[in-house]
Parts: structure tokens; sequence; C-alpha cells
């Protein structure tokens, strides 16, 4: 009977002897595990605090009086899944990031955004590929709907492409560049397709707008364009930009008293470059019916953040050649023959008077009505056809 104890009781000392030594061999790796936690819930949570400076740094305009946050919208999301804004980066299927978002977040994001068509593809070829090596991200608008003439490019793949027929610049910015999508861009340059660009450098233009502090700016035009509107849009040879123009001639007289366009604080429409703060402004000035954008550049100074005379200039240094082009219908059929001689002339002069071949929308033949003597029912008998 003692000897039976005897060895129950060894049995259990040998197996509380095995226990024991499990249990100290379980130590080192229970140490390891909990050592490795702690490591991942650091990593974790050093990685959610740079993810949250980063966005800070790329998004500094962020905050809630600008989101649907602030008018209750999203009241009951908690402030952590919330998103402010978006971009226009293309984010492929096989990658978590876009290429761009490697880059270094001090750097100036910036947007080109042109309305195309296939005629003017080897124009728009030269105008992306001097664009998209200074880290521009380039939408195109196809107004033609024919956008698988592109493909063959060898950057058609880096940029978007949006197509809605027959619809101009105006129309597509203010439905694909809300100030949310492209909060993220220092400029966007909003451009037509018919511009020469051999003498624009798209790096030393941002650096004259920063340094200027130029909220709207264009760059200035060849005075050999095809199409010049106003003179304070011509390029100063002497200059690196202006701001304002002095004329003594004409019906307006522009000096150091003129407060306005197209004096002073004007860019026109064709090549305007916004800042982030000034196309907030720009996009909400854009009516949803507004097809042409006639007059627009007038009211532009009002998103100049500031004194439009200081805030609005014209980069001289960097220029480019307006080729007016016609687009959205092209030349088309031929046009009435209007004959439309101003009052002040003569007889004499009345008979080498101009003969006007044009195609114009309405609000176009009612401007020309209020600047000469040609009578109503002959403007009204044109027959009206829209153009770019």
């Amino acid at each position: 009977m003692t000897s039976f104890r005897s060895w129950k009781l060894l049995k259990r000392n040998y197996f509380d002897g095995v226990k024991f030594r499990l249990k100290m061999k379980q130590l080192p790796f229970m140490g390891f595990l909990f050592t490795t936690m702690l490591f991942i819930v650091y990593r974790t949570t050093t990685y959610q605090y740079k993810h949250t400076e980063m966005e800070e740094i790329l998004h500094p305009f962020d905050s809630l009086k600008d989101s649907a946050l602030a008018s209750g919208l999203l009241g009951g999301l908690p402030h952590g899944i919330i998103q402010a804004s978006a971009d226009l980066e293309l984010k492929p299927l096989w990658s978590t990031s876009s290429s761009r978002s490697k880059a270094d977040p001090s750097t100036c994001r910036v947007l080109l955004a042109i309305p195309v068509g296939i005629k003017q593809k080897d124009n728009v070829n030269h105008i992306v590929q001097k664009f998209l090596p200074e880290n521009f991200t380039v939408i195109l608008f196809h107004y033609d709907g024919k956008v698988d003439g592109w493909w063959d490019l060898d950057w058609s793949n880096e940029v978007i492409h949006i197509a809605a027929k027959n619809q101009t610049k105006w129309w597509f910015a203010k439905r694909f560049l809300h100030p949310a999508v492209v909060s993220v861009y220092d400029y966007i340059f909003l451009w037509d397709e018919d511009l020469g660009v051999e003498h624009f450098n798209p790096g030393r233009y941002l650096k004259i707008v920063r340094y200027e502090g130029l909220e709207i700016s264009q760059p200035a035009l060849d005075p050999n364009s095809t199409e010049i509107h106003h003179r304070i849009t011509i390029r100063a040879r002497t200059k690196k930009f202006h701001r304002r123009v002095y004329e003594r001639r004409g019906s307006t007289k522009c000096s150091d008293v003129s407060e306005g366009p197209p004096c002073t604080g004007f860019v026109e429409g064709m090549a305007p470059v916004f800042s982030r703060s000034a196309w907030y402004c720009a996009w909400h000035l854009i009516q949803n019916d507004l097809v042409h954008g006639w007059g627009m550049d007038m009211k532009l100074g009002y998103c100049a953040q500031g004194d439009r005379t200081k805030k609005v200039g014209v980069v001289d240094s960097e220029y480019i050649v307006h080729k007016g082009i016609q687009t959205l219908g092209g030349h088309g059929p031929p046009g009435r023959k209007v004959f439309c001689p101003p009052l002040s002339l003569k007889k004499k002069e009345e008979e080498k008077a101009l003969q006007l071949y044009f195609f114009c929308p309405l609000g176009y033949c009612y401007h020309l009505l209020l600047m000469s003597s040609c009578p109503l029912p002959l403007c009204l008998g044109i027959k009206y056809r829209r153009v770019g």
C-alpha cells in the first residue's frame, strides 16, 4: 500500500515537473508573441499618424465649413470615415494607389483641362507633351465623342478622357471640375485646343505666377496670333508679366487710374489659369446653361481673391499663339452675305463697305446690332450656327 502511494506521488511529481518545464519553455515564445503584437500596434499607429499628416499637407483647404458636414448632411457619420475631397488621379486595378501619390507631397499639383476634337489632334498632342513632363494631371473633354481616335498616342493612357457630343468647355468644366474634386490641385489650366505652345514652358510659368501672387492669369499672346481681341493680352517683349495696359486711342481710355477690364484685372477665356481659391469662386460663377462663355472674362476679376488690379495678370515671358481655329461645327456650309454699312459712311464709302460672312448665335447677332446700323430683319435672316 505504501509502495502504491509512493508510486502515485512520484507520478504526480513527474507530471508536475513536465508541466513546469513546458511552462518555462512557453515563456520566451509568449514574450516574443507579445513583443510582436506591440510592434504591430506601434507601426499601425505610426502609419495612421503619418497618413493624417500627409492628408493635412495635401488638403490644406479642406475644412468642415467647405464640406457637406456643415449643412448637416453627413452629421451621422464619424469624422474619421469622411473623405472631404477627391482628385482626378487614375487608380489602376492592380495597384492600391496611383504613381503620382508616391511623389513628393510638397510639390505643386496642377491640372490641365482641354476641350478637344479629333481634327485638332496634332496640336493637342504638342500641348500635352509640353505639360505631362511637368507632372501635370491632364483631362481631355471630347466634344465630338471620338475618343477611340486618340489611343495611338503614347500618353493617351495617362490622361482622363470624357466625351459628350457638341458641348463646350464651360459645360464640361461646370460638371466635371467641381471644387471638391479639384481641391487637391494648386492651379487649374482651362485652355482651348487651338493654342501654339512652342514658346511656352509650364514650369517657368508657374514660378512666375506663384512668385507674383497671381490668382488668375494667362500667358500673353504672340502679336502674330490669328485672333487677338483685347490689347492687354498682347505680349510685351521687354516685360516678364504685366497687369494693365495703356490706351489713349479709341472709345476706351486706359490709364493708371483704370480699375477694371479690359484695361486691368483681365484675362481672356481662351487660356485662363486659376489658383485653387480663384477656381472655387469661378466654378460657382459659371451658370448651368452657359455655352460659349462670351462676356464671362469680364466677370472673372470678382474671383481674384482681393484687388483684381494686383491679383490678375498676363505673363509675357511665357507666351502662346492663338490660332483661332473654329470648333464644334467647323466651317460648315456657306453663310448668308450681309451688307451692313455704318450710318456715318458717305455714299461713296458705302459702295466700298465691308461685306460680312459669318455664322453666329443669336446673342452675338444682338451684339452686332448694338454696334452697327444693320437692319433687324436682315440680321434675323442669317442662318445661325453654333461655333466654339
